[in-house]
This record gives structure tokens, sequence and C-alpha cells, in this order.
């Protein structure tokens, strides 16, 4: 659907700019567009590179494990159904760290795992089970202490105090992360309809 929407609003775009004889204004829009979206990726890949290889080292050095039991007071409320030994805990963890630290990005992979390890353990695969939609929920209103790709992306365009908007993501990823996991546990609680 997202598809037809992204090139309804090409076309309109280009009808409109021929009808208005934009067409050369739109052209190098277009151009200039995409050559600034690869100047963006190339910046942010050396600090996605960085943080994904501090995870994978995490991992492999035991530190997950250390994270694993700090977070497992919080884990256990939010996921009371997880073992604490179990690879969705794991990933769901990863997945956390790498939240927390703000990488952005380099935690999608990580989030993907956990996702599959839940729906490893989903008894009915037509339907997402309470933990795959919680993880949802933590995953996409994450608490983020180091938000760095949005530090990265304001230190590359140029702003004189790229951290000065800490402090703000902290206060606004706290509230909508426990407005997100309270609302996750009120529809927990709802009987199930077929």
């Amino acid at each position: 659907m997202l598809n037809y929407i992204w090139c309804g609003m090409i076309i309109v775009s280009f009808v409109v700019a021929v009808f208005t004889g934009n067409v050369e204004t739109i052209t190098n829009g277009a151009l200039e567009g995409a050559a600034a979206a690869v100047e963006t990726c190339i910046g942010l890949l050396g600090s996605m590179c960085l943080w994904t290889g501090l995870a994978k080292v995490a991992e492999n050095s035991g530190l997950v494990d250390v994270f694993a039991k700090f977070l497992r007071p919080i884990t256990k409320i939010i996921f009371p159904k997880l073992k604490a030994n179990s690879a969705a805990l794991r990933a769901i963890v990863m997945n956390m760290v790498a939240n927390l630290l703000g990488m952005g990005n380099a935690a999608t992979p990580l989030g993907i795992a956990a996702m599959k390890e839940l729906d490893r353990l989903n008894g009915r695969k037509n339907r997402a089970s309470n933990e795959m939609c919680m993880f949802v929920v933590v995953n996409t209103a994450s608490i983020q202490l180091i938000p760095s790709t949005v530090i990265s992306l304001r230190q590359m365009y140029g702003s004189l105090n790229p951290t000065e908007i800490v402090v703000p993501v902290w206060i606004c990823s706290v509230c909508v992360l426990t407005i997100g996991v309270m609302a996750a546990k009120i529809f927990e609680k709802r009987p199930e309809r077929l």
C-alpha cells in the first residue's frame, strides 16, 4: 500500500511540475536529495559499524550476561513468561542495551533476532503473542541514554551543540516507554477474541 502512496505522490508532483513549468527545479531537487541521502548514509555508517562491533564484542565477552542480570528485575516485570536463561530474553536484552546506548539502526538486527526467538516460542503462528507485542513497544519506545544517531546527524549538519538534546530525549523516552508498557499490560489483560 505504501508503494502506491509514494508512487502517487511522485506522479502528482511531476504532473504539477509540468503544468507549472518547474520540471527543471524538481529534477535538480531530486538529484540534490539523492546526493544528500548518500552523504548522510556514509556519515552514519561509521558510527553504525562502531556500535555493531561493540555489541558483538559485548556478546562474545559475556558482558551481555552482566547486562541481563542488571536488567533482570525490569525484564521479569515486562516479560514474566520468559525464562531467565532463554535465547529470547538474551536477544531482548541485547536489543535493549543497543537502544539504551542509542545505536539506532545498529539495534535493528538485534531486534529482528529477538523477534525471531519470540516467534519460535509462540504457540500460535497466526497471531503475535503478548511477549511479541510488548517487545515491539519496548523496542519502539526505548530509553536512550546516549542518542548517538541523532547526535551524529546534528554534528554532521553543523549544530553548535549537538549534545544539547540528551536531557529532552531522556524525559521523552521515559514518558513514552512508561505509557507504552502500561497500555500493553492493560491490553494484555483483556479477554481474547477470535
